[in-house]
C-alpha cells in the first residue's frame, strides 16, 4: 500500500502541476458563467424590433395601440401611413423588410369578429416569434371583447365560459399523503439532468486523462523506471487512485463554483432571484450520490482505459480502440431525457443493472427516487462488475506495459486475460 501511495502521490502532483488541469478547474465555471450572463448581456442589448401594421379592419389598430407603449423597449410600431387597400402596400412593407428598415409587418383581415382569414405575419425571421405572439395576444383580447359584445354576453359570464379547467400539481409522499409542489420542486425534479451530464464529463475527461497519461508514460519509456521499484501492478493501481484524486479535486471545484454562480451571477446581472438555484447545490442526495456514483464510474472505465493504455504506443492507436467504450458512453446520455420523465420506468429500471450504464441511469433517477433496493443491488452489482474489470486490466497492464512494436489483436489480449498469474503468453505472429 506505501507503494501504491506514492505512485499516486506522483500521479496527482505531476497532473496538478499541469495546465490541462487548471484548464479543466476553470473551464467549466466559465461556461456555465458565461450560459447565465450572456444571453443576458445579449437580451438587455436587443434592439427593439420595429414593425408595421396594415389594418383593413379599420379598427384594430386603433383598439391596440394604447397598450404599445407598455413593450416599447421591446417592439416599436412604425407608422407608415399606406392605403390599407392599395395593392402597392404590400410590396412597399416587403421592400422595408428586405432592407432591415422593419423587423416585420402584420397584416389584419377584413372582418376579424367573424374570422381570422386574412390576418398575416410576414417577415425573413422565422425562428423569432415574440413580436408575433405579442401582438397576436392583443389582438385577439380586443377581437373577443367585440364579440362578446356583439352577441351581448355579460362580460362576467364571458369570463367565466372562458375560464380554464387548471390542475393544481401535487406530490404524493411516501407516507401517502399529498404535498404542495413548488417551484423549486419541479426544478429538482429535473435537477438530474443535470448532474448526469456533469458526471458524464467528468468521468470521460478523468479516464481520458488516465489513458493519455499511461500512454505517453509508455512511449517515453518512464514506465520502465518506474517498473524498476513497483510491480506492474502496484503502478497500475497507483495510477488509477492518483488521477482519481485529480477528478475529485476537480469535480470540487466545479461543484463550489456552480454554488457561487447560481447564486450570485443572475444578482450581478440584474435578473429576478425568484428562485433560489443553489439549493440544488446543497442537497445531499444529489451531492452524494454524484460523488459516490462518479467514483464508482470512473473505476470501471478507468479499468478499461488503463488496459487500452498499456497496450498502445501512441495515442493514435489508442483512440482507435476508443470506439466502442465512447458507445458505452453515450448511450445513457441518448436515454436522459425518457429516465427523468418516467425515473422508475421499465427502461429506467433495465438500464440501472447493465453496469457501464448503472451511475449515469442511478444519478438520473435519483428525483424519483429508485426503491432502496435498487440502490443496494445496482451498487453491489458494479462494484462486482469494477473488481472483474480491474482484475483483467491488472492482466492486460501486466503484459502490455512493457510491449513494444504492433499493439495486439484482441483475440491476443483475451489469452492473456485467460493465462494463469505468473505465466507470460507468447505473442504469436
Amino acid at each position: 500500500m506505501r507503494k501504491i501511495w506514492q505512485v499516486a502521490q506522483r500521479e496527482f502532483l505531476e497532473n496538478v502541476r499541469t495546465k490541462s488541469f487548471w484548464i479543466g478547474i476553470f473551464i467549466f465555471p466559465l461556461i456555465l458563467g458565461m450560459s447565465i450572463a450572456v444571453p443576458t448581456l445579449l437580451e438587455k442589448s436587443k434592439k427593439a424590433r420595429q414593425f408595421a401594421v396594415l389594418d383593413r379592419s379599420g379598427w384594430v389598430l386603433d383598439a391596440v395601440r394604447p397598450k404599445l407603449p407598455e413593450s416599447a423597449r421591446r417592439f416599436v410600431l412604425v407608422e407608415v401611413n399606406l392605403d390599407p387597400n392599395d395593392a402597392g402596400a404590400e410590396e412597399r412593407l416587403n421592400r422595408m423588410v428586405l432592407d432591415e428598415e422593419i423587423f416585420a409587418y402584420f397584416i389584419l383581415g377584413p372582418d376579424p369578429i367573424q374570422s381570422g382569414a386574412g390576418s398575416q405575419y410576414l417577415s425573413r425571421n422565422l425562428t423569432d416569434t415574440d413580436l408575433r405572439d405579442w401582438f397576436g395576444d392583443l389582438v385577439t383580447e380586443h377581437v373577443q371583447a367585440r364579440r362578446i359584445e356583439q352577441e351581448q354576453i355579460d362580460a362576467a359570464v364571458a369570463e367565466w365560459i372562458q375560464s380554464p379547467v387548471r390542475f393544481e400539481s401535487r406530490k404524493v409522499t411516501r407516507a401517502g399523503e399529498a404535498e404542495e409542489v413548488s417551484a423549486e420542486d419541479q426544478i429538482r425534479q429535473w435537477a438530474p439532468m443535470g448532474f448526469v451530464y456533469l458526471l458524464w464529463v467528468a468521468v470521460f475527461t478523468i479516464s481520458q486523462m488516465l489513458l493519455t497519461n499511461t500512454v505517453e508514460e509508455k512511449s517515453n519509456r518512464i514506465i520502465e523506471v518506474l517498473l524498476s521499484s513497483v510491480s506492474p501492478v502496484e503502478l497500475m493501481a497507483g495510477k488509477i487512485t492518483g488521477i482519481a484524486q485529480t477528478g475529485l479535486a476537480i469535480i470540487a471545484a466545479w461543484i463550489g463554483s456552480f454554488f457561487v454562480i447560481i447564486k450570485f451571477v443572475p444578482r450581478l446581472m440584474g435578473a429576478p432571484a425568484t428562485i433560489d438555484f443553489s439549493l440544488i447545490t446543497r442537497d445531499p442526495v444529489y451531492l452524494t450520490s454524484f460523488v459516490a456514483y462518479f467514483l464508482l464510474g470512473y473505476l470501471f472505465f478507468a479499468a478499461m482505459l488503463v488496459g487500452i493504455g498499456a497496450v498502445c504506443n501512441t495515442l493514435k492507436e489508442a483512440q482507435n480502440l476508443m470506439g466502442p467504450i465512447t458507445i458505452l458512453l453515450i448511450i445513457p446520455l441518448f436515454a436522459m431525457m425518457p429516465i427523468t420523465r418516467d425515473p422508475n420506468g421499465s427502461l429506467a429500471k433495465m438500464l440501472s443493472f447493465i453496469p457501464p450504464f448503472t451511475p449515469f441511469v442511478m444519478m438520473n433517477r435519483a428525483a424519483g427516487p429508485p426503491a432502496l433496493w435498487e440502490y443496494v443491488a445496482t451498487t453491489a452489482l458494479l462494484i462486482v462488475s469494477i473488481a472483474i474489470a480491474l482484475w483483467a486490466a491488472a492482466k492486460v497492464f501486466r503484459i502490455g506495459v512493457l510491449l513494444t512494436g504492433k499493439p495486439p489483436k484482441p483475440s491476443e489480449i483475451i489469452r492473456w486475460i485467460r493465462a494463469p498469474v505468473g505465466t507470460v503468453a507468447v505473442r504469436r505472429e
